[in-house]
């Protein structure tokens, strides 16, 4: 049977038990009407690319957890995602800073709260600290493509060409540094909270 004819409950299942092409079937049957979903709301080329990928990494991201249960509403499930990714690209409008190649970056930059009380300080300071320090601990491309899309807040499309690779490529990466952030936050028991 081909995979053309399989409908998007029998892909899903498939691609939890290993297939990986039957993503690749799903991610062509609806690429268009999700694509278009997000480019009639934010009109930007990058922008629409962006949160289609983003879209399709929390996609895998919950396929693989087993955290999948919208059985036979998979096109509605993706698009409630990317709807979701286009509101939090709105909320996050301009606040998020860009970062000069000087290697500082703060995730707390964004909030600007100066009645902040010493205990609040000391804590958002550690945990700060302790985030980069697990940054740091990342293989040099999965750090550096994070820190350009997290910190710098690059394109996809961007982060590709400063860093020769595809946007797969650097898709890949950035996948992987947060599956192994994840990994040493849950294996140490850590807890970043400010």
């Amino acid at each position: 049977m081909k995979n053309y004819t399989l409908t998007d409950a029998v892909l899903v299942n498939n691609y939890i038990k290993g297939d990986e092409c039957a993503l690749s079937v799903l991610i062509e049957r609806h690429k268009q009407r999700i694509y278009s979903f997000i480019y009639s709301k934010v009109f930007d080329r990058d922008v629409s690319e962006d949160i289609f990928q983003d879209t399709f990494i929390k996609v895998i991201r919950t396929l693989k957890n087993g955290k999948y249960n919208e059985e036979g509403k998979f096109l509605p499930w993706v698009m409630r995602i990317a709807h979701n990714l286009v509101i939090d690209h709105f909320r996050k409008g301009n606040r998020m800073p860009k970062f000069e190649d000087n290697g500082e970056f703060s995730i707390f930059s964004v909030i600007s709260d100066g009645n902040l009380n010493a205990e609040k300080r000391l804590i958002k300071d550690q945990v700060e600290e302790d985030l980069r320090n697990l940054i740091q601990e990342l293989p040099d491309d999965q750090k550096e493509v994070l820190i350009m899309r997290m910190y710098r807040d690059m394109s996809f499309k961007e982060i590709s060409d400063k860093t020769g690779v595809s946007i797969n490529t650097a898709l890949g990466r950035m996948r992987y540094a947060l599956i192994n952030l994840r990994k040493v936050i849950e294996k140490n028991n850590i807890v970043l909270t400010n």
